[in-house]
């Protein structure tokens, strides 16, 4: 009986350890990393999710800089499909960069998506790590999902949040750590 106990014990706290392990996975690539900014993301009155910015060696003035590698965060308030954000990151690559890319580059990129993001409920987290001159990868909370060892596809991707044209241009300004504090915001995105 006690080491059918120990047995339970022993397992709860190796799945914890693995856990809180796995929710850390992505910091490999930025160990010392701190938040710079970040913001919740409300459409029609619902909170859908809130993002943060993580990097290591923020720009002089303690923002974003966008030529190092960065960690963006986002932990999900409801339910939201696969498809749904293959969908809208192509919809929004296109929206910022007009015909800028080929629709061969993009089908190559949809299916870079397919296999690097999941469906998420309420509470999921999905990290996207930048690597610049190498790509970047993508995080759930447990482990890494995909590497794209593409520059361009990152620069295009993460773009969605951070080029000057975004649709939501106050999360822009708190990600880019021009805001320090976390806020609600109101449009239309992922």
């Amino acid at each position: 009986m006690m080491r059918s106990h120990l047995q339970v014990l022993l397992f709860s706290l190796t799945f914890l350890l693995s856990v809180n392990a796995g929710a850390q996975v992505w910091k490999q690539h930025l160990p010392q990393a701190k938040m710079l900014g970040g913001g919740e993301f409300r459409w029609w009155g619902f909170s859908i999710y809130t993002a943060r910015i993580w990097q290591q060696t923020p720009n002089k003035d303690g923002g974003l800089d966008q030529s190092a590698s960065f960690a963006l965060e986002i932990t999900y308030n409801k339910s939201i499909s696969r498809d749904r954000f293959v969908d809208s990151s192509i919809d929004e690559i296109k929206r910022l960069h007009g015909d800028k890319f080929n629709a061969d580059k993009l089908k190559s990129w949809r299916q870079y998506m397919e296999k690097a993001f999941i469906d998420v409920k309420s509470g999921d987290q999905l990290i996207g790590v930048f690597l610049p001159g190498i790509g970047c990868r993508f995080y759930s909370q447990q482990a890494l999902l995909a590497e794209i060892p593409d520059e361009i596809f990152a620069n295009a991707f993460f773009s969605i949040w951070l080029d000057p044209r975004t649709k939501d241009s106050n999360l822009r300004q708190q990600l880019l750590g021009n805001n320090k504090s976390t806020a609600a915001i109101t449009g239309s995105s992922m």
